[in-house]
C-alpha cells in the first residue's frame, strides 16, 4: 500500500483504544487555555513554548511537563474540557471503544477533590456515549512511586462512584516500584468488584510482570513489551490470552525502543500474544491511535491483515460483551474484504 492508501485504510477502520491516560492527553492550547481561565501562571508564556517543552528527552523531562499540566486542572469543568477534547479527537479517528485511565492522586496530592475529578471525567465519557456513540469504561490509576497507604486511600475515596469505575491500574514510575508493594490494595480493590490492570515490563524487568501475574492477579497486562526476554513468560502470556496494550510511539519517545524498526510488536504477534495498539499519552508523544498504527506499519511493514488482526485484538482484549465484541469484529472483516 502506498502512504495515502495506508492512512486511508487505518482512518477507516473500526478501533478500541485500551491504554490512554487521560492526563496525558493534554494538548498546549487547551493547557494555556484553562491555565488562563484559573489564572495559573505557568512556566510558559506561549502555546508555542509549551509545545516546545514536550519535546523532552526522558520520562523525567516528561514527568514534569505532564505534572506542570496537571496542576491548572482544578473545576471539574477543567476535567470536562479535556476528557471531551480527546473523545472528539478519536471520533474523527474512528476510535469507538475507549477504556481509560485517569491519576487520581496527582490530584488530590495538590488539594484537588476525587469527587471533582471524577464527576468532569465522567459527565464527559457520558455526552462522549451519547452525542458520538463512543462505548467506554473508566480505570483508577495508582501512581506506583507512592506508598500503597497513598492507593489504599484512593481506594476508600473511589467507593461512593464505584459504578463508574471499572477497575484499578498501576501507573507512574515503574523501576524500583515492583507490582509486589501494591499487592494488598489490589486484593482490596479484587474485593471491592474492581477489574485489575497493571503497567509491566515497559522498563521494568520480565520479573515484575510475574508479580502482576501472580500477586496482583491482573485481568489485563499494560505495555509488557520485555515479556519477550523470558521465553516461559511468554508462553504462560500467549495461554491466558492476556491482553497486552503496546503503545508504539510511546516506547519511541521514552527510548523504551531506539527506531520504530526495532519495536517488537510485530514478534509478539508472531508469537502468539494478544498485542493492541494504544497511544498512552498521545498529547506528549507524538500522536493518537492512527499516527500509532501507521508508524508501526510503516517501519515493521504489516499488512492489511496484520492491520486488521491488531484492530481486532483492541476489542478481542477490552471488556465489552462477547457480543459486542463479535460485532466490531465482524464490522472489520466486511471493512477488510470491501478495500
Amino acid at each position: 500500500m502506498n502512504e495515502l492508501n495506508i492512512v486511508k485504510f487505518v482512518n477507516g477502520l473500526p478501533k478500541a483504544e485500551l491504554h490512554l491516560h487521560i492526563e496525558g492527553t493534554f494538548e498546549p492550547e487547551l493547557m494555556f487555555e484553562i491555565a488562563q481561565r484559573n489564572q495559573i501562571a505557568l512556566p510558559y508564556d506561549s502555546v508555542e513554548a509549551i509545545r516546545n517543552a514536550y519535546q523532552f528527552s526522558n520520562l523525567q523531562d516528561f514527568l514534569d511537563i505532564y505534572y506542570a499540566g496537571a496542576s491548572v486542572l482544578i473545576h471539574e469543568q477543567d476535567f470536562y474540557d479535556l476528557t471531551w477534547a480527546y473523545l472528539q479527537k478519536v471520533h474523527a479517528e474512528n476510535v469507538v471503544h475507549v477504556e481509560i485511565f485517569f491519576d487520581p492522586q496527582t490530584h488530590t496530592e495538590r488539594g484537588v477533590a476525587f469527587e471533582t475529578v471524577i464527576k468532569g471525567i465522567h459527565a464527559a465519557l457520558e455526552a462522549g456515549k451519547s452525542k458520538l456513540n463512543i462505548s467506554y469504561k473508566l480505570i483508577m490509576s495508582y501512581l506506583r512511586h507512592l506508598d500503597e497507604a497513598s492507593a489504599f486511600e484512593t481506594l476508600k475515596s473511589s467507593l461512593p462512584y464505584k459504578e463508574w469505575i471499572f477497575g484499578v491500574g498501576l501507573d507512574s514510575s515503574e523501576m524500583g516500584n515492583p507490582p509486589s508493594k501494591f499487592k494488598h490494595v489490589f486484593e482490596a480493590s479484587a474485593k471491592e468488584g474492581y477489574k485489575l490492570f497493571a503497567h509491566g515490563g515497559e522498563e521494568g524487568p520480565p520479573e515484575y510482570i510475574w508479580e502482576a501475574l501472580d500477586l496482583l492477579k491482573i485481568d489485563r497486562l499494560d505495555h509488557g513489551n520485555r515479556c519477550l526476554e523470558d521465553s516461559l513468560l511468554v508462553q504462560e502470556l500467549a495461554n491466558r490470552k492476556m491482553g497486552l496494550t503496546v503503545c508504539p510511539l510511546s516506547n519511541l519517545k521514552l527510548k523504551v525502543v531506539k527506531d520504530m524498526h526495532e519495536h517488537p510488536l510485530k514478534k509478539m504477534m508472531d508469537l502468539g500474544l494478544l498485542v493492541t495498539i494504544n497511544s498512552d499519552d498521545p498529547a506528549y508523544f507524538g500522536g493518537y491511535m492512527n499516527d500509532n498504527f501507521i508508524a508501526v506499519i510503516d517501519a515493521l511493514y504489516l499488512s492489511k491483515s496484520d492491520i486488521c488482526k491488531l484492530a481486532k485484538n483492541g476489542f478481542e482484549a477490552s471488556f465489552l460483551t462477547e457480543e459486542e465484541k463479535k460485532f466490531w469484529q465482524s464490522q472489520i472483516k466486511e471493512y477488510y474484504n470491501q478495500f
